[in-house]
């Protein structure tokens, strides 16, 4: 059944897993990636790598500009990044290699969140889904396949 308080998507994309993990531990290609609109730019004077504990500031956007402190809280190089700030919630990447290329899974998970059920019954769940496949596309596209 899974857990309740997670969405996410999968795709494969057509590059090995260290050339998507060094995409995504590079907080200023994170405006590249998000498929929700709401990711504007890294911070200055942030880190340019992302490793286990690293703090990263980003400028976002939904309606109105704000700007969101993240920490890395997940770090297995190559396979799986994940970070979350001050509410909790996370954003993890998952990398499996997989016929030449990688099953690439992200997921929004609210189950370490501070108001999970907030969370829960607010449209974040639905929105974020439909965010993930249209970030998924957009790193697929980034790799795409070999012509044959």
């Amino acid at each position: 059944m899974g857990n309740r308080r997670q969405v996410s998507g999968t795709r494969f994309v057509a590059a090995p897993p260290e050339e998507i993990f060094t995409l995504l531990t590079d907080p200023s290609k994170h405006p590249v990636l998000d498929g929700s609109g709401s990711v504007q730019a890294a911070r200055p004077g942030g880190p340019e790598r992302l490793e286990l504990g690293t703090r990263f500031g980003m400028d976002m956007k939904m309606g109105a500009p704000y700007k969101i402190l993240n920490t890395v809280v997940e770090y297995e190089e190559n396979r799986l990044i994940a970070w979350r700030h001050f509410n909790g919630h996370r954003w993890r990447w998952q990398l499996k290699p997989a016929g030449g290329g990688t099953e690439v899974t992200e997921t929004f998970d609210w189950s370490t969140a501070r108001l999970p059920l907030a969370i829960s019954l607010s449209f974040f769940p639905r929105k974020n889904k439909e965010a993930i496949e249209r970030t998924l596309d957009r790193l697929a596209g980034i790799f795409p396949s070999p012509v044959q």
